[in-house]
């Protein structure tokens, strides 16, 4: 990965290709969004794999973001991140808790964060 200052802000040279990353989200992704984007992300990923080695495969899983806190006293630090699942497929709803604890487990961004993010996970089936 690499990072180069542009006018707005910063373009990140990746594999896949540009990111735009700029404090105004006029000319790109703000940081905490990407911060944020990530924890979701990353957390539906290993989801949908838990649920395939249940041999419950998902039919869809959205990711709503509930809820962010940032501390303005503390450089806007991000504090909380409430992340809402919303899982459709034939799904045993007694199995998901043990979903939602190998999720969180397993989830390397979760990890990265647990000790300085309160991560706060929901779910609902369909």
């Amino acid at each position: 990965m690499n990072y180069s200052m542009n006018k707005n802000g910063f373009t990140g040279h990746l594999p896949f290709g540009e990111l735009e990353i700029s404090s105004n989200e006029e000319y790109g992704f703000r940081p905490y969004q990407l911060l944020v984007s990530s924890l979701a992300v990353c957390s539906g990923g290993v989801m949908r794999k838990v649920l395939d080695k249940m041999r419950m495969p998902a039919e869809d899983i959205q990711i709503e973001v509930k809820e962010i806190i940032r501390n303005e006293a503390e450089a806007d630090r991000v504090e909380k991140v409430h992340l809402h699942f919303i899982v459709t497929g034939d799904i045993n709803e007694e199995k998901m808790p043990r979903v939602m604890e190998l999720t969180r487990k397993n989830c390397s961004m979760v990890q990265s964060v647990k000790d300085s993010i309160e991560i706060v996970e929901t779910f609902e089936t369909r």
